[in-house]
């Protein structure tokens, strides 16, 4: 089942189920793997993942729906998150997500049509005390203002 992904990968995914008390502790762990090789958790993905930890499809789905950070859709190069949860929300987190919104000219949820951006809404980032935030890929932004958001996309879309 393998094919699809290079030997390396394969041996370092092997490598962390192995050092995981269960299979089950693992399967983030892989699943955000593979969504790095591919772009994106394919169904494809999400069947390697379940032959390597020995966890039904179904179980593994459950948890890929669970955590925000796993994309089971196409996604564009650039993911931007922004965080609505209520300590963000009461800071402008709501406006910066429809301010950037705007700016993409496309709903939250949605990817740029140049595949460049997709921009998601999620419930915490874990970051309250630095209100409102987003994060980039991997890297976090805190105490956002309109301008330094605006700033922030007009340089992604740039690069």
């Amino acid at each position: 089942m393998f094919a699809m992904i290079p030997e390396l990968l394969k041996v370092n995914l092997e490598q962390r189920v192995s050092t995981a008390i269960t299979n089950r502790e693992a399967a983030v762990d892989v699943m955000k793997e593979l969504q790095r090789h591919y772009g994106w958790l394919t169904d494809e993905a999400l069947e390697e993942a379940s032959e390597l930890l020995g966890l039904s499809t179904l179980q593994l789905e459950e948890l890929a729906t669970f955590y925000e950070m796993i994309y089971r859709r196409p996604v564009g190069r650039h993911v931007v998150h922004v965080c609505d949860s209520i300590s963000c929300w009461a800071v402008g987190g709501e406006t910066l997500l429809k301010s950037l919104a705007q700016l993409l000219e496309i709903a939250p949820g949605s990817t740029t049509a140049d595949g460049a951006v997709t921009l998601l809404p999620c419930s915490c980032l874990g970051n309250c005390g630095e209100a409102p935030c987003m994060m980039i890929g991997e890297r976090q932004y805190g105490r956002m203002s309109l301008e330094a958001g605006t700033q922030l996309i007009t340089a992604l879309r740039n690069s």
